[in-house]
């Protein structure tokens, strides 16, 4: 599926990636998260194909592209039924950052692994008291000599029990007296005094989600990431691609929900013409690919406001589509399994799963709600009710 507002470049990437993904497929990502694994084999064959790496600099092993051509391989690739969530953390959040922020040796240590997939970065915002306030942030940074010492909690991060570091978001002591000042920092797996544990989710998916302790963590002072003043705007550098990466995720999904029920609707015929015939059955089906197609509109707009440079109008762009995408993924899952009736509940249409996978998109990174609480006082200029 293009468009004509995208390059021939851009075109033959979707197919490209298309072609990958369909090898794999659904059946494959079930089969891995019946089995408790992870995604290895496509997460590889991507990487050598250069699609993971996509957006970062040709001079550290990426394709020099940017959010454009990265979106396009998540979205393709969810659009097959095989979506790699990772995606959303470790090139296009960590990778963006380092790349952005990072020094020179942040940057040769990390960005080839990430581009080749052979590193792989978590990300840790979230906190168990904190949740959508991000002024709450408790997980604070000192200085000790020429070291840091990191102590905090995160929830739900994905992918640590993979991941070789996670960029962890801390705040510099100093943020208690009200400063926001917030710091991000690359934390080794095996630093001693990282533990982790285990989320039991009923959601079902390759990757897992972890609770994280930071128990007086010992960071060099090359742990820090770019400058200690300058934290928001490094902090925001990376959110924006998050939500970008997260309307493609969405996007894919309800492309792919949409695609099983638009076929199934073709052929599935109890009178005397198929389902498909029945305005009942097809409205809704064209309704959701309008807006599945509504949102990638907005997403190609915060990509390329985003690859301009202008981080301003991208973040309202990217909180719009990811919104966007949001809506449209749960719609176009709930009609999907809806016209398959009983059988988008079975095992065997692989649908159901997707009822509660689809809710990611409207609950994280950050929910619609304050979505919309964003675009109620950025956007439009009302006065806060927080």
């Amino acid at each position: 599926m293009s468009t004509d507002l995208e390059t021939e470049e851009h075109q033959a990437l979707r197919a490209a990636v298309a072609a990958l993904g369909k090898r794999y497929g659904r059946d494959y990502m079930t089969s891995v998260v019946r089995d408790g694994a992870h995604p290895r084999e496509l997460w590889t064959e991507a990487a050598k194909l250069g699609y993971l790496g996509v957006n970062l600099p040709e001079e550290y092993g990426g394709g020099g592209g940017g959010m454009a051509e990265l979106s396009i391989v998540l979205e393709e690739l969810g659009a097959a039924g095989s979506p790699l969530l990772m995606m959303v953390v470790s090139p296009a959040i960590c990778g963006t950052v380092i790349a952005r922020f990072g020094t020179d040796p942040q940057k040769r240590q990390w960005l080839p692994g990430l581009a080749d997939g052979s590193l792989t970065m978590a990300f840790g915002i979230t906190e168990p008291d904190a949740g959508s306030n991000s002024h709450r942030i408790t997980t604070t940074a000192r200085k000790d000599g020429g070291d840091w010492l990191l102590t905090g909690r995160k929830v739900f991060v994905s992918g640590v029990d993979i991941a070789d570091a996670t960029l962890i978001v801390g705040r510099t002591e100093d943020a208690r007296s009200g400063r926001l000042k917030p710091c991000l920092f690359i934390v080794p797996r095996d630093a001693p005094g990282f533990g982790r544990s285990q989320i039991d989710m009923e959601l079902q998916a390759p990757e897992k989600q972890f609770e994280l302790v930071l128990d007086d963590v010992r960071l060099p002072a090359d742990a820090l990431v770019g400058d200690e003043d300058a934290g928001l705007l490094q902090l925001f550098a990376g959110l924006n691609p998050e939500r970008i990466m997260t309307a493609a995720f969405g996007i894919g999904m309800g492309r792919y929900a949409l695609g099983r029920a638009v076929d199934y609707a073709k052929t599935r015929q109890v009178w005397k013409e198929p389902i498909g015939s029945h305005q009942a059955i097809a409205h809704p089906l064209a309704q959701a690919h309008i807006e599945l197609e509504l949102a990638r509109l907005m997403m190609q707009k915060a990509a390329r406001l985003y690859d301009d440079g202008d981080d301003i109008g991208a973040g309202e762009a990217a909180n719009m589509a990811k919104y966007a995408a949001g809506e449209a993924c749960v719609k176009a899952v709930d009609q999907a399994v809806h016209t398959l009736g009983g059988n988008g509940l079975t095992r065997e249409y692989g649908l159901a799963s997707l009822i509660t996978a689809a809710r990611v998109a409207r609950i994280a990174p950050v929910s619609r709600e304050m979505i919309l609480n964003y675009v109620s006082h950025q956007s439009l200029g009302l006065p806060k009710s927080y």
